[in-house]
């Protein structure tokens, strides 16, 4: 039975080990029973499961997450965390705990060697600052992975399941939507954390399509415009995408956007999944051929 995922067993943990919660590691240690519970229940997590979890801190969510899985693969980048994590797991056989950082680790021998190169599910509270660059790590790994259940800050949730049109609709959203399906769990107050951080987070569940919704010719390439689209947002897409260094130039994706029955003055956050799919369908074979223009 957990003994963290509330004030007074954190506080206990903290204390004993007179531990100096790292801003730089994004610690902030959940302590909202609900919370823990829902999450992993969103996550489906069965005996039958090996879960990934990134960034476990002190083991709150790893005591939870470990009551329901047949294994627990915990990457965690701090090592004064490490003798903690050796307490507060002590009873639990089925959690193995990898000393790295998760954008470094190699996950697809962990995978290969932990669950035989079949599918795991990934559960995490991840750390707010690097929250993009690990979802990103993950989505465009092509990894096994059946599902990705994790608690982020509150805007970049939202973020996730944005549609076009909005101002926070971007490359996240796209990679999110074009790799899984997403749905929001719940949002946490900052009082469910210690220390609280100064905005909301929410659980949100991702699971990923066995097959991609649209077709494109290069699912990179198709991201490399979707990037170059929104690097500077306040520019037209046609500009963003020439000033992209990607091969392609204005002319090109303004003939391109004209073929598509859209403005060449569009912007980025107006076009769909499957709007940029067939824009860099039309791109792709002109990559390079620039020629004079």
């Amino acid at each position: 039975m957990p003994t963290l995922g509330c004030a007074s067993g954190t506080r206990a943990v903290i204390e004993k080990y007179n531990l100096s919660i790292q801003k730089k590691f994004g610690q902030n240690f959940l302590i909202d029973d609900s919370a823990l519970s829902k999450t992993v229940e969103a996550a489906g997590v069965t005996k039958e499961d090996t879960v990934l979890e990134i960034g476990p801190g002190i083991g709150t969510m790893t005591q939870y997450i470990a009551e329901s899985a047949g294994k627990v693969i915990a990457v965690e980048i701090d090592r004064m965390l490490i003798p903690i994590l050796e307490d507060t797991l002590s009873d639990y056989d089925n959690v193995k705990v990898i000393n790295q950082d998760i954008l470094k680790v190699d996950i697809e021998s962990i995978v290969q060697e932990e669950n035989g190169g079949k599918p795991i599910k990934v559960v995490a509270n991840l750390p707010y600052y690097i929250t993009t660059p690990i979802l990103m790590r993950l989505l465009e790994s092509e990894l096994p992975i059946d599902s990705i259940t994790v608690m982020v800050q509150k805007e970049v949730a939202d973020r996730m399941a944005e549609k076009p049109g909005s101002k926070d609709y971007g490359a996240l959203s796209l990679a999110v939507q074009y790799y899984t399906e997403p749905s929001l769990v719940q949002v946490v107050p900052p009082s469910s954390f210690i220390p609280q951080p100064g905005v909301d987070s929410a659980v949100i569940h991702l699971k990923c399509h066995k097959e991609p919704p649209v077709e494109v010719a290069d699912s990179k390439f198709m991201f490399s415009v979707i990037r170059s689209a929104f690097a500077q947002r306040r520019k037209t897409l046609s500009n963003g995408v020439a000033n992209g260094n990607i091969g392609i130039n204005r002319e090109q994706v303004t003939d391109a956007l004209s073929k598509m029955g859209l403005n060449p003055s569009v912007r980025g956050e107006k076009l769909s999944l499957a709007e940029f799919a067939e824009l860099s369908n039309l791109l792709y074979p002109l990559v390079n051929k620039t020629g004079d223009k």
